[in-house]
């Protein structure tokens, strides 16, 4: 699908924001330690080398199928995936830590009232425990992934279905992610979006796509006014 029009893009404007949507791997949390292992144990099932992190980081963001296809090879996908969940299973709790400022954002958001809820194309079923495990989960509204949206980003059903059940309309949302990927799904979602570096794109990257890019996740807490009482 073509990128919005500047003229079609929903404006941004924080005094009408009531919700946010917010991406999970390179926006919330680091995991990218517990998937340099899981990829690199379904490349040994292979006979293949391992990858740096740094390598791994550049392929993570468009669903597992992808990543697997790019690096372990696509006639290798299923048995891949399978090997990759397995060992990922195994690490994703002790290798996944939330980013620098996540922790104190999410409150002070929630404090003034903000509905927050995660759409990543990260499994459901394992970013609600790592949510969970690391104290933020009480604050999220809903976890949505490939596994409960049924399709990956950039198609919008995930984000619709946070909206949904935040009861936020479209146009007082926001989505936060790390990635080009994220705009294109706020664009098919009729969201705005605001992006933060701390994933697999730099802030030049993101900057390319025209699009706010904040210096970091704790930037929201300047950039969105403290929400009237209901």
């Amino acid at each position: 699908m073509p990128e919005a029009a500047l003229s079609d893009r929903p404006v941004f404007d924080p005094a009408r924001v009531a919700g946010l949507v917010l991406d999970l791997d390179g926006t919330l949390v680091d995991s990218y330690a517990a998937i340099t292992a899981s990829l690199n144990a379904a490349r040994k099932r292979f006979g293949m080398a391992p990858l740096s992190e740094e390598t791994v980081r550049r392929h993570v963001g468009r669903g597992l199928e992808c990543l697997v296809a790019e690096l372990v090879g696509a006639d290798r996908v299923e048995t891949a995936v399978a090997e990759f969940r397995r060992r990922y299973a195994e690490v994703f709790a002790e290798h996944t830590h939330a980013l620098p400022g996540v922790t104190e954002t999410l409150h002070e958001l929630r404090r003034r009232g903000f509905r927050l809820a995660v759409a990543s194309n990260k499994p459901a079923r394992f970013g609600a425990p790592i949510l969970a495990q690391l104290g933020l989960g009480g604050w999220i509204d809903v976890v949505e992934g490939p596994d409960t949206a049924g399709v990956t980003k950039p198609e919008p059903a995930m984000l619709r279905r946070c909206l949904a059940a935040m009861a936020v309309d479209p146009s007082r949302a926001v989505y936060v992610g790390d990635m080009a990927l994220d705009v294109e799904t706020a664009d098919r979602a009729g969201l705005a979006v605001v992006l933060v570096p701390g994933g697999s794109c730099s802030a030049t990257e993101l900057r390319r796509t025209g699009r706010p890019v904040l210096r970091s996740f704790s930037e929201l807490r300047d950039l969105l006014p403290e929400r009237p009482a209901s």
